[in-house]
């Protein structure tokens, strides 16, 4: 991926201060985990349709927080200020596709977990096939990337910088979209770039491109941490080994389409199944039709259909152990049986076995006797509901993650009875001693059917969760054999056969990747839809803009009068030191100074500083630097008023304070307003540079949604907005002005 350094820039602001180590926090004490990212680089990190900042690897440090009780913030970056947030500790770690390779002694690093290589994309007409095809044609690389360093870099291999010696021209862009953007104009006529992104932006982006079969280049992504810091870096990494050992890992990257990439293994993985050849598999022998005892005393069920199935595909001899679900942990944990499959639900226990990928997508449903006076949730009120003793039921009204609404309702039951099983809940239900059941919909079903004509299901559901088969903690091998058999049935039809077979077409869900955030993307949504949706999201950007444009105002129309006052002073040394101020402000970029501003503290003073300080920086940068704008504004509008003027006053005995506000100040006011308007109109497009110390303001949003979307009308509407906002001012302005000249 990206290898950019500090940029020139940077460069110059580093020149400007005095560094000095950082204080490490404690791992021990903590509660955020910040992580500093790319939102310009799907699939590892980008903004969705919905606003939302996902990704790869920020899925990846999700479940990691989650683990650790940490609380995840998701922090968009500045690419080239990354070592900046850093060591100042405004992150704690640089987790984006972030190249270990050309970085080993710059940052402390978990083990690689991602295998990239560097592909070339062209468009699908394009006569290129072979690498040895781009001689003689212009390729693009993102700047400062591994790329980039593929061709030109001091590790480069002789054969890549001998072709790109035949290129006819190697451009540096700023980020993938641009890229594209030029590909498909044929500015360019190739890009080279990482292989997970290309596969995103080939796919997001319909038939239009294609890429090349041979590859440039290989490389590692790991997380980087600030050199030292080993304490945050190995309890990130060793989350990352149990979601490696749980399999939690291998699902997110199949979510994202990069199973093909990943390379982090656990240290140690459980051995599989039984060397005796046989399969134990543990279940409910009490709840059809998943497993169940039928009329010839056989035990039977979707589950276990599935489960000889998967035994007589790898040559295994089928255990079938019915359980008391109480001591399923303790069943499994002692070796008696090598799994749970058995409706056995995922949502709440993630991280308590390891799991198959979901197969049945199930929700909590309410049964009632025929004619019974409840009809909706709400008429449970008052009620008494029975679940199975720790059911998904139980959980959707009582546990911790169940929604609110739930909860509610559930307060306000007679009594929430718990049974053994539900056999013993319909008899209960029949006799009335309870008035509901809450219960699986697959379960329910064939319950109401078995039953005849005697109970009803609530069209309302009371929430929803997925199955999966539960096996030993850690024990993937076992997982993976059999999660791979059930793909392969899925393949040839028995997996729909079986499942249909009980009368469960309608819930299975299993599938070898679960749609991802690229395929959503490939997806054709109406223009107006994506329209309303773009818009949308830059709304949430668009405060943020015009909070600094008017705090920005606000604070520097009077610090400007303040500085002119300071320039115009008979105090020398003050009216040096403004001046020597206004010269550095106008002499140096806006960018350099809010680098300066929020970075400074650290480098200056050893203090760190955080993503709360961001937006204060902005205002104190963006203040100080139009101030001294407006002072010469100012100053030029004071020395406009004719002398005359001064010596009227005099004569008339004004004092000093008189002739200022009550002369001077209105004719300076009058005279400056043009070139103020050129300021604010200026002032309104500087918001955009807000972004180089990673605060997200409105065009930074439209550059991420364009990235996520692969298309530029995120920026043609941001564009717009602009001109809008632009002309509002200067309709306000050109009215100030007119009321002004008042004696025309």
């Amino acid at each position: 991926m990206k290898k950019r350094g500090l940029a020139a820039l940077l460069n110059a602001a580093a020149l400007l201060l005095t560094g000095t180590l950082c204080m490490l926090p404690a791992a021990a004490e903590r509660s955020v985990f910040t992580v500093g990212f790319d939102a310009e680089f799907p699939p590892y990190g980008y903004q969705n349709e919905a606003g939302e900042y996902v990704g790869f690897d920020l899925s990846l440090a999700q479940e990691v927080c989650d683990r650790r009780g940490w609380e995840l913030k998701k922090t968009p970056i500045d690419w080239d200020s990354k070592d900046m947030e850093l060591k100042t500790g405004a992150i704690d770690c640089i987790w984006n596709g972030f190249t270990i390779n050309g970085r080993e002694d710059q940052y402390t690093w978990t083990v690689p977990y991602v295998d990239n290589s560097q592909v070339a994309v062209v468009r699908s007409d394009s006569d290129i096939q072979t690498l040895s095809g781009l001689s003689g044609k212009i390729v693009a690389v993102q700047a400062d990337s591994s790329a980039l360093a593929a061709f030109t870099g001091d590790d480069a291999e002789d054969a890549n910088k001998e072709l790109a010696e035949t290129f006819k021209d190697l451009q540096q862009v700023g980020d993938y979209n641009s890229a594209f953007m030029n590909l498909e104009s044929g500015a360019v006529d190739v890009i080279c770039m990482d292989i997970g992104v290309a596969n995103y932006e080939i796919q997001a982006r319909g038939g239009k491109f294609r890429m090349l079969d041979e590859h440039i280049s290989s490389e590692e992504y790991g997380v980087g941490f600030l050199k030292g810091n080993t304490e945050l870096r190995d309890e990130v990494q060793e989350t990352l080994f149990e979601m490696a050992a749980d399999g939690t890992f291998a699902r997110i990257a199949a979510e994202w389409e990069l199973s093909d990439c990943v390379c982090l293994e656990a240290p140690v993985q459980t051995a599989p199944a039984s060397a005796d050849g046989t399969f134990t598999v543990g279940f409910d022998a009490e709840f059809p039709p998943y497993g169940y005892q039928n009329e010839a005393g056989e035990y039977v069920g979707f589950d276990l259909s599935l489960a000889q199935e998967v035994c007589d595909r790898r040559g295994w001899t089928l255990i079938k152990q019915p359980i008391d679900w109480d001591s399923k942990d303790m069943e499994l944990k002692t070796g008696a049986i090598d799994c749970i499959w058995n409706g056995f639900t995922i949502n709440g226990r993630e991280n308590d076995y390891t799991w198959s990928v979901p197969y049945v997508d199930n929700s909590q449903v309410v049964v009632v006797k025929k004619g019974s006076e409840i009809t909706s949730l709400g008429d449970l009120t008052g009620k008494v509901v029975a679940v199975q003793t720790d059911s998904s039921a139980l959980a959707a009204f009582t546990g911790d993650d169940a929604e609110e609404s739930n909860k509610a309702l559930a307060a306000g039951f007679a009594d929430l009875q718990q049974v053994g099983d539900y056999n013993s809940a319909f008899l209960n239900l029949e006799s009335g001693a309870v008035d509901a059941i809450c219960m699986d919909i697959g379960v329910a079903k064939y319950e109401i059917e078995k039953r005849g004509d005697q109970f009803v299901m609530l069209a309302d559901h009371v929430s929803s969760e997925q199955y999966g088969i539960g096996f030993l903690k850690g024990n993937t091998a076992l997982r993976d054999t059999v999660q791979e058999t059930l793909f392969e049935m899925l393949d040839d039809g028995t997996f729909a056969r079986i499942a249909e077979e009980w009368g469960l077409s309608d819930s299975v869900c299993l599938s070898r990747s679960t749609e991802t955030k690229a395929e959503t993307a490939a997806e054709e949504i109406p223009f107006t839809e994506k329209l309303s949706n773009i818009c949308f999201q830059l709304l949430k950007g668009v405060g943020a803009s015009l909070a600094i444009f008017f705090l920005t105002l606000l604070f520097a129309l009077p610090l400007g009068l303040l500085i002119a006052a300071g320039k115009m002073s008979k105090f020398k040394p003050l009216s040096w030191l403004v001046t020597i101020y206004i010269s550095i402000v106008r002499g140096t970029p806006l960018m350099l100074q809010l680098l300066v501003v929020f970075f400074g503290p650290y480098y200056v003073f050893g203090v760190q500083t955080s993503s709360a300080y961001r937006f204060y920086a902005v205002i104190i940068g963006f203040t100080l630097n139009y101030a001294a704008y407006f002072a010469e504004i100012y100053r030029s509008g004071i020395q406009a008023v004719p002398v005359g003027q001064h010596e009227a006053c005099e004569i008339l005995g004004y004092t000093k304070t008189q002739k200022f506000f009550k002369i001077v100040f209105p004719q300076m006011v009058k005279n400056i307003i043009p070139s103020i308007t050129n300021e604010v109109i200026t002032l309104v497009k500087d918001t955009s540079l807000a972004f180089a110390i990673s605060y997200t303001e409105m065009f930074t949003l439209a550059k991420q949604v364009a990235a996520a979307q692969a298309t530029i009308l995120p920026l043609f509407i941001a564009g717009i907005f602009y001109y809008i906002f632009n002309a509002v001012v200067a309709f306000v302005m050109e009215r100030i002005e007119k009321k002004l000249n008042y004696f025309r």
